[in-house]
């Protein structure tokens, strides 16, 4: 006979005692419980103890967790979070080394329990390890730095034990009385039985597992990184910008800079100070790829907090290497930090993880987000300056000089200008400055079109003259397109936008070049100027060719190109010809029957195929999705799982510490909700989770995936899709569980599809053809596959 619901059998641990096996009563109070465990092994001050999850992770079971003992479950009886605490909270102060030590390992391991960390911060734990960060470790320091030439001494006199890194009987000796001066000198407190040698090879041990500690600490949100003071902030940054530092020490140091950054204005301005571009480039040096993630982290981090006006600098005015970080514009783009990034990161023999190519991603938004105020800038038609550009563009396009003043009447002038700016292209042929008032592009299309004059100067006076030399009609505009063209790649690259949290869709081409949108400007101009005579067209298919040009870049960037040239050559290979083809291959199955009994077939079919859809979305539902948890302090992979139970009456629901491979089993989710309480389906910036402030949270795409459960009166359960599709197939399921309709984008499209195949069966000549009553046998596999070619 099985269990009660509310009862769950578990094993429970004590140490130098047998397990013990015991139903646990889920109706109890937790205490209670706790005492009847601690009598069994007549243990005392039952208040003093506490269980735990016997795993890996070693959390509390608290009132709030305790639905999340599964029976068989393993738990172990400890001390209590708040005894543990206060033993923790006074051994990291000892002054045995070793001691130390091993309570600093322990606090970084109990501070990832909320639990314990609330107990621990309770103690004003926080502020320990900040000054044990800010002025304990100088001493360590201060010896290491010391005696490190006589460890070196020793070495070469011998004086090393033999396979090991400890000296000998007479080297102590001579340590021990070095130490024992310093102590006199107090310059360290060293104990007697200390090991001479553990503070020369501990200190990156206990730097290590101290800022462990003070990371996972914070990550709980229950302190504001506002409280923290200059001298800790100089601390973490001087680690960083050490050239030689425990790998675990600069790594935990990256992290902490790039939440102070992201979690405080006023902290951003005092990191900001602290650290330079030439000090961080040598962590990208290096072969480690997560002091490479976190160090473009911090980097992003501070761009993305910078204010505007800081922004934007003269780049040859700018030295990179020690520029702060305050000053980003074009440092981004200087030669010697993308260079590194490319070859050091992008090009490494080490795969790029997620967490990388979401960086380099996030890196890629900020650096074209810095053609924003160029993008959204209006051309002044009365500055001369500006207009001076365009002039630029005439005399390289006709190879002419500015005529004097006293050169011909100002009507022959004006005449002679119009002509020549109708030739490059412009809609107003009197006063082109006027075209560069449409925001966007605005000014950015001119610096565009001056670059490719200047750095592309032969390509350029060739699409000029080659149009201007064909008839009115069938000219390509060079001035028209090229401004057309500038707001079609921003729309495409999403200038202006905040990144996205999910994302990882950064392409290395942009990091081959020192003006990569310019670049990418000057040979979408070329394709533009090659389709639009492959096209034939006139200037009545001016919106046509700029829809197959979008359609030959997006297809183009899909396959990743690794460099721009390779961008080139992919987009040689689709032609206005190819891309007939790759549309007509897509169109053979999406044909559209207009006739009226073809139409009132359709109408019959529909509601079939709605239902075959909603019992799709509902199986999936069944199936269930891991949803990722997105903190605002830290990008991290922290995970929780969702599915409908088979009779759809209940979401199940649970947190998980990893990415599961396959399906997770109803029984271990342990929260639940009816789906008769559900109330509502709420999307996009409706969400309360979506109006929470964040840096990254408030952008289009995070908004798109969005959506949240309404149950009882104002309680939600929150989620974000990881991509479009699980969005779409979970909204359609829970409202197809609410009897509303199914509205996504993907719902039209599967109509469409099953729609058009259902159609197609319908509809086929089957006249004389005699349909088999079982299908065809499946052949037999070859008995081998040498008919195979690879063309790779």
């Amino acid at each position: 006979m099985p269990p009660p619901a509310d009862t769950v059998k578990v094993a429970i641990e004590w140490p130098g005692a047998f397990p013990k096996l015991m139903e646990i009563d889920q109706k109890k109070p937790l205490s209670a419980i706790i005492k009847e465990v601690c009598e069994g092994w007549s243990l005392g001050n039952h208040e003093n103890f506490a269980l735990q999850i016997a795993d890996a992770t070693n959390f509390y079971i608290t009132e709030k967790n305790r639905n999340d003992i599964k029976n068989g479950s393993i738990l172990r009886l400890t001390t209590s979070p708040y005894q543990t605490a206060i033993q923790l909270h006074e051994r990291i102060q000892s002054s045995s080394m070793d001691a130390k030590l091993e309570s600093l390992k322990d606090l970084a391991n109990a501070s990832r329990d909320i639990t314990f960390a609330q107990e621990f911060i309770n103690l004003d734990g926080i502020s320990l390890l900040t000054l044990m960060v800010e002025s304990g470790t100088e001493r360590y320091q201060k010896l290491q730095k010391i005696m490190k030439p006589c460890f070196l001494v020793l070495i070469e006199r011998r004086t090393v034990l033999p396979g090991s890194c400890w000296p000998s009987d007479g080297a102590c000796c001579f340590l021990k009385a070095s130490l024992s001066a310093l102590h006199r000198k107090n310059l360290f407190p060293i104990c007697s039985s200390l090991p001479v040698f553990s503070v020369f090879f501990h200190f990156g041990d206990l730097l290590s597992f101290t800022l462990t500690a003070f990371v996972e600490l914070m990550d709980h949100g229950i302190v504001s990184w506002d409280t923290f003071s200059v001298a800790f902030i100089k601390k973490i940054a001087s680690y960083v910008n050490k050239s030689a530092m425990d790998t675990a020490v600069l790594q935990r140091s990256l992290a902490i800079l790039e939440s102070m950054v992201l979690n405080s204005q006023d902290l951003y301005h005092k990191v900001a100070q602290e650290i330079t571009i030439g000090q961080l480039i040598p962590h990208l040096q290096g072969t480690d790829q997560d002091i490479q993630t976190y160090t473009i982290a911090v980097i992003n981090a501070l761009f993305l907090k910078a204010p505007e006006e800081k922004r934007q600098v003269d780049e040859h005015i700018v030295d990179i290497l020690n520029c702060p970080l305050t000053e980003m514009a074009h440092i981004l783009a200087q030669k010697q930090l993308r260079s590194i990034i490319l070859s050091n990161v992008i090009r490494s023999s080490t795969p790029i993880n997620d967490e990388m190519a979401h960086q380099l991603y996030v890196l890629q938004v900020l650096t074209f987000n810095l053609l924003e105020d160029r993008m959204m800038t209006k051309m002044d038609p009365q500055d001369q300056a500006q207009r001076d550009i365009i002039f630029e563009l005439r005399r390289i396009a006709f190879d002419v000089e500015c005529e004097p003043n006293n050169s011909g009447s100002i009507e022959k002038r004006k005449s002679m200008y119009t002509r020549d700016y109708k030739k490059l292209g412009f809609i107003n042929h009197v006063n082109p400055a006027v075209d560069f008032t449409q925001i966007p592009p605005g000014m950015l299309a001119l610096d565009n079109m001056l670059y490719f004059a200047r750095h592309h100067q032969d390509a350029y006076i060739r699409i000029v003259l080659e149009n201007s030399s064909r008839e009115d009609k069938h000219e390509c505009p060079f001035g028209r397109s090229s401004i057309e063209l500038t707001k079609m790649l921003c729309e495409i690259l999403k200038v202006g936008e905040l990144p996205s949290e999910n994302c990882h869709d950064f392409h290395p081409m942009f990091f081959t070049h020192d003006r990569s949108f310019e670049e990418f400007f000057c040979i979408c101009i070329q394709l533009l100027n090659k389709t639009w005579k492959e096209m034939r067209a006139t200037s009545e298919d001016f919106n046509k060719v700029m829809q197959v040009v979008r359609e030959q870049i997006m297809r183009a960037l899909t396959l990743k190109p690794n460099s721009l040239d390779q961008f080139k050559s992919r987009l040689q290979n689709l032609s206005y010809t190819e891309i007939l083809k790759i549309r007509q291959s897509e169109r053979m199955n999406q044909e559209d029957f207009q006739s009226r009994p073809i139409l009132e077939l359709r109408e019959k079919i529909q509601p079939e195929i709605m239902e075959l859809i909603k019992q799709q979305r509902l199986n999936r539902l069944c199936d269930g999705t891991c949803f990722r948890k997105i903190s605002s302090r830290r990008r991290q992979d922290k995970f929780w799982y969702c599915r409908l139970s088979p009779n759809h009456k209940v979401l199940h629901y649970g947190d998980l510490e990893e990415s599961p491979q396959g399906e997770v089993p109803h029984d271990s989710l342990q929260d639940k909700l009816p789906v008769a309480d559900i109330k509502a389906v709420i999307t996009g910036k409706d969400c309360p989770h979506m109006k929470e402030k964040g840096a990254l949270k408030q952008n289009k795409e995070v908004l798109e995936l969005a959506f949240s459960v309404l149950y009882e009166s104002d309680e939600y359960l929150n989620f974000i899709a990881p991509d479009k599709h699980e969005y779409c197939v979970w909204t359609d399921g829970l409202n197809a569980l609410l009897g509303k309709e199914m509205t996504s984008d993907y719902t039209k499209s599967d109509m469409d599809t099953l729609l058009s195949m259902e159609m197609k069966l319908r509809l086929l000549d089957l006249e004389n053809i005699q349909i088999p009553e079982a299908p065809p046998p499946i052949p037999k596999e070859p008995s081998n596959y040498d008919f195979v070619y690879d063309c790779n």
